[in-house]
């Protein structure tokens, strides 16, 4: 029996999981959407996985979580490890890339950048105040053209003459949207200029005053529109790689950082069949008033936080 290592990236958008052996090789993998139900989708992701992977051969003895919702869902799956977005996704990609300098990230509600030196991660910036030029912008625009946002990459690639579309925000780029299909702009010409937006839009922002240096990986659901993949080509004026497993490289970074822990420990899918609820509780004991978070498991508590003084502490 070999061992392998989970990993799960929860987001609030979207749930990434996969198990990986001891050569970092995926075993078993999947991206569903989260819908607002992190716990569920978690329960949703591990029977999919389960049902992936050869159980005749291979045992998890380790796992991790990072993303958005990693504290509750590393507590639901008693995780060996848990750690940030920051370091799960440059963990994951200095793996496959030792080389790359420059990490361009865009999920579905939040943005970040990752520089790195010699394999190490030494600046990042995140965006997580605004949406626009995430792939919920994206999918809000193409219900307003009726067109699948899955489509979009190869429309804008037909494009010879790419519209000037505002992306500071949201509402403002929803508006000169609205602005520029009354003035009769081709639906191609405006999803080039969406694709366009976003990488402009990323770069003004999120990577300002950033030094971005090739080699550049540009990884999350994002970066599989080719329309802004090629978009950030034209404006960085070099090539950007994108790996066929880029939106599941946090979920990969976890994995592997849960490989490398000493605390390994036979996984038990049978969480996916366990009933877990979360309460909040508002202390009142001290001026802090915390809001402690408490997550219980088959009604038993197992885990809690957000107290800031021992006076809310809880013991599972």
């Amino acid at each position: 029996m070999q061992d392998a290592y989970l990993g799960i990236d929860i987001g609030s958008i979207s749930t990434k999981g996969v198990i990986i052996d001891n050569n970092n090789r995926i075993l078993a993998s999947t991206y569903i959407w989260t819908e607002g139900d992190p716990m569920g989708a978690v329960k949703k992701l591990l029977r999919i996985l389960q049902e992936q992977l050869d159980e005749d051969n291979y045992q998890v003895v380790a796992s991790g979580t990072t993303g958005s919702a990693r504290k509750l869902i590393g507590s639901m799956i008693s995780a060996t490890i848990v750690k940030n977005e920051i370091t799960a996704h440059a963990v994951g990609t200095t793996t496959l890339y030792p080389d790359v300098r420059t990490i361009l990230e865009i999920g579905g509600q939040d943005s970040k950048i990752i520089l790195v030196e010699n394999g190490i991660a030494v600046d990042y910036a995140m965006n997580t105040l605004c949406a626009a030029g995430t792939g919920a912008f994206l999918s809000s625009q193409s219900k307003r053209l009726g067109v699948e946002v899955e489509e979009f990459g190869q429309i804008a690639l037909k494009s010879e003459h790419p519209t000037q579309i505002a992306a500071r925000c949201t509402v403002f780029a929803e508006s000169d949207l609205v602005h520029k299909i009354q003035m009769g702009h081709t639906k191609k010409d405006i999803i080039a200029g969406l694709c366009h937006a976003v990488a402009n839009n990323y770069l003004n922002n999120v990577g300002k005053g950033k030094k971005i240096i090739s080699p550049i990986v540009f990884q999350g659901g994002v970066s599989k529109n080719v329309g802004v993949v090629a978009a950030f080509k034209e404006a960085l004026g070099c090539d950007i790689i994108v790996d066929e497993n880029g939106h599941l490289m946090g979920a990969l970074g976890i994995a592997i950082l849960a490989g490398r822990s000493a605390n390994h420990k036979l996984f038990d899918f049978s969480v996916e069949d366990m009933t877990f609820k979360t309460r909040e509780i508002n202390c009142g004991q001290c001026p802090n008033n915390c809001e402690i978070i408490c997550i219980y498991r088959d009604g038993q508590l197992i885990d809690s936080w957000g107290n800031r003084c021992d006076k809310g502490s809880l013991r599972s």
